[in-house]
């Protein structure tokens, strides 16, 4: 494959010298900055994600900041989820929807404060967005975006991993909440978070800071545990069921489309911009939903484009994740599926770049 051009538009990370001497394979470009993808293999990473312990560089998890007497006025607007139980030290998951109901992105929110929120974003340039509402109902609020870069920690060894350099105290952490915690005197935010199904937790500091400094002390720590580098798997999270904005959604999708409807409070959420659009959704319901799909026959390639879902010869859907699992000796796959053919059972046919292949809706995901 061609090599990327990296500059100022395409940025390294804090860690990127760590990343690349583990032996990074593949990058992907993620909010305009490099992501890895793979290390020793898709295949060889998965099993070791679901056994031990790793470092992920997921710098390029932008954070937008909004500071200001309106910051939760402008959080609220965003999301169609209700946000006014919402304490400090805690963060969640909140789609954020435009005026359609359409997704623009699928974050994971922090309150830092009751005047101070951090959107830890997926990959879209949805800074100008928020800027653009801030300014637009003229809010007194500053939204930008500081120089904080995530590192995460996942795995059935990342408890151990984190209290050898944080202390015990970090194992008390609750899924979705975070606590100031001390690394060689500076203040580090910690949340028990992350994108993958093993459980661990993400660790927010100055990314003008102390980069290599906490990655070597991770690797330190982490020799008797087998620590390594790693990344979002894509094995792992299609078992999971974790969606991929860009890849699985997009702003043609609403959240009920997406499997989110759960995380939609229309009826109490005043102040979402969708908020009018999203209450005809669930009214009406969606016509078409994201549902776990088996695919049959040997190992699929990965989907770089979607893949026809096939009925009788008409589409009624398309996959836009897929992988072959070790785990549960199948293809599996995240598809969107018209309401016709969403029920757990249903016998389809999907046009992968190597033919045809005999799948199934299945009921759930498998992890």
């Amino acid at each position: 494959m061609p090599a990327l051009s990296l500059s100022r538009r395409l940025r390294r990370t804090p860690f990127s010298e760590g990343v690349e001497a583990q032996g990074v394979t593949a990058y992907t470009v993620y909010n305009h900055m490099l992501l890895p993808t793979v290390f020793r293999s898709v295949t060889e990473d998965y099993r070791h994600l679901k056994e031990a312990v790793q470092v992920w560089d997921v710098a390029c998890e932008r954070q937008v900041e909004l500071r200001g007497p309106d910051a939760g006025r402008l959080m609220q607007m965003l999301t169609p989820r209700d946000l006014r139980g919402v304490l400090p030290g805690q963060c969640l998951y909140v789609p954020i929807v435009d005026e359609t109901g359409g997704m623009l992105n699928d974050p994971v929110a922090l309150k830092l404060a009751e005047d101070r929120w951090w959107i830890s974003i997926a990959d879209s340039d949805l800074l100008y967005w928020v800027k653009g509402i801030a300014y637009g109902y003229r809010l007194d609020v500053l939204v930008d975006e500081p120089d904080i870069s995530p590192l995460a920690i996942q795995g059935p060894k990342a408890d151990d991993l984190m209290a050898a350099v944080f202390g015990d105290s970090v194992r008390n952490l609750r899924f979705f909440r975070f606590g100031h915690f001390d690394f060689n005197g500076r203040d580090t935010i910690i949340a028990r978070s992350g994108y993958s199904k093993q459980g661990g937790f993400e660790i927010y500091h100055d990314g003008t800071d102390f980069g290599m400094e906490l990655w070597n002390a991770l690797f330190e720590a982490g020799k008797s545990m087998d620590v390594r580098a790693g990344c979002p798997n894509l094995i792992e999270r299609i078992e999971g069921g974790l969606l991929s904005y860009g890849n699985d959604m997009t702003d043609d999708h609403t959240p009920h489309e997406c499997g989110l409807g759960r995380f939609c409070d229309t009826q109490t959420a005043i102040g979402c911009i969708g908020r009018d659009a999203l209450l005809r959704v669930a009214k009406e319901g969606p016509v078409q939903q994201i549902r776990a799909i088996s695919i049959d026959g040997a190992p699929v390639q990965s989907c770089d484009r979607w893949w026809p879902i096939m009925a009788n010869g008409t589409k009624v859907g398309h996959i836009s994740s897929a992988a072959h699992s070790p785990d549960f000796d199948t293809n599996v796959a995240i598809g969107m599926v018209r309401m016709t053919h969403w029920d757990a059972g249903t016998a389809v046919t999907v046009n992968t770049p190597d033919g045809p292949r005999d799948a199934r809706v299945e009921e759930h995901f498998w992890a």
